[in-house]
């Protein structure tokens, strides 16, 4: 190769493709070499960054040997395996392109559909979402779980996308700048750039089934994702004001506990309105007890809205601090 193309390659690169890897050592030089033909295809220069997850086989040794072959790839390896969220945080934060495109290292994403997501965002979107129209995989155990995550998310994302759970997807940098990924909030990406006033599509995508190695996916991935769902609605629309969620709260609360009293009160002097029957002393009832627990729990409320605006504060302050920690850094310069 060249190397004043490969200068040209690595300083700038217009595409920088991410791949988190656990324990796929069968599929690395395989989802290499496509990788190599769609890109050699493209004519555009980029940089393939791999992040090993803390893989226990001989995933590690083969990306560095892949690396000393190709001076597009670059390797992080990470301490220990933290998960989908954090290697392609740690592949975001290390990205150089114009275009940043995350896929699968399992051989089920194809390359070849990477010209097609270019070609889509040059119609003017900013981020282009894979859907896995002819999934290859279980139906019960993956698909079904899928379908009905990919509705409540939409529903409750308001984007609405077949397929959030597609690793490959294209975006453009500046979506990413400000994205800080935590659980498994990666796949959740669209919404933040749609709630930010980015345009969204997807196009369908080819899927192959897994010829080796072992999924690390599983229906109990399907609960967390909808926990995380959950999280972000709540930072999207009360991140900077959460005393507008634990006010409502309490408020409701505070109601309960005024309405409580005041029916004791009325209660203890029914006889006296002429209704004797429905007369009760403080004691025979236990709706003082109730009044006092429900103000109890108002003030607490109140008192966490207050907590979490300072938390709030203190989060949009420290932003800088990774979710991830980097053994080491394969084929960066000094630079880098």
């Amino acid at each position: 190769m060249d190397s004043d193309n490969t200068e040209k390659r690595t300083d700038v690169p217009e595409l920088s493709l991410f791949l988190p890897v656990l324990d796929e050592e069968d599929n690395l030089r395989p989802m290499h070499a496509k990788i190599a033909a769609a890109l050699d295809a493209l004519g555009k220069t980029a940089e393939v960054i791999f992040v090993d997850d803390g893989s226990t086989d001989m995933s590690l040794a083969i990306l560095k040997e892949i690396a000393a072959e190709d001076d597009r790839v670059r390797v992080i390896s990470l301490r220990r395996n933290y998960g989908q969220t954090a290697a392609m945080s740690a592949g975001i934060d290390a990205a150089k392109g114009d275009i940043l495109i995350p896929m699968d290292a399992d051989l089920q994403n194809d390359p070849a559909d990477i010209k097609r997501l270019l070609d889509k965002l040059d119609e003017g979107y900013d981020v282009v979402s894979g859907w896995r129209r002819n999934r290859q995989d279980k139906l019960i155990s993956r698909k079904i779980p899928s379908m009905i995550a990919n509705k409540i998310i939409s529903w409750i994302g308001d984007v609405h996308l077949h397929d959030y759970g597609c690793s490959l997807k294209a975006y453009r940098r500046d979506v990413l700048k400000d994205v800080k990924l935590y659980g498994e909030m990666h796949r959740f990406i669209p919404i933040y750039a749609s709630w930010a006033g980015a345009r969204v599509t997807e196009i369908p995508v080819d899927h192959h089934a897994r010829t080796a190695g072992k999924s690390k996916y599983g229906i109990s991935r399907t609960i967390k994702v909808i926990f995380d769902l959950i999280t972000i609605k709540f930072m999207a629309e009360y991140h900077t004001k959460p005393i507008y969620v634990f006010g409502t709260f309490g408020m409701l609360a505070l109601a309960a506990s005024v309405f409580s009293g005041l029916y004791a009160v009325f209660l203890k002097f029914a006889g006296l309105v002429g209704l004797p029957q429905y007369q009760a002393d403080f004691v025979e009832t236990p709706l003082p007890i109730l009044c006092i627990v429900m103000f109890a729990i108002s003030i607490q409320f109140f008192l966490m809205g207050l907590l979490a605006e300072l938390l709030v504060r203190t989060y949009h302050e420290s932003q800088d601090k990774a979710i991830y920690a980097v053994r080491e850094r394969i084929g960066f310069r000094t630079t880098d």
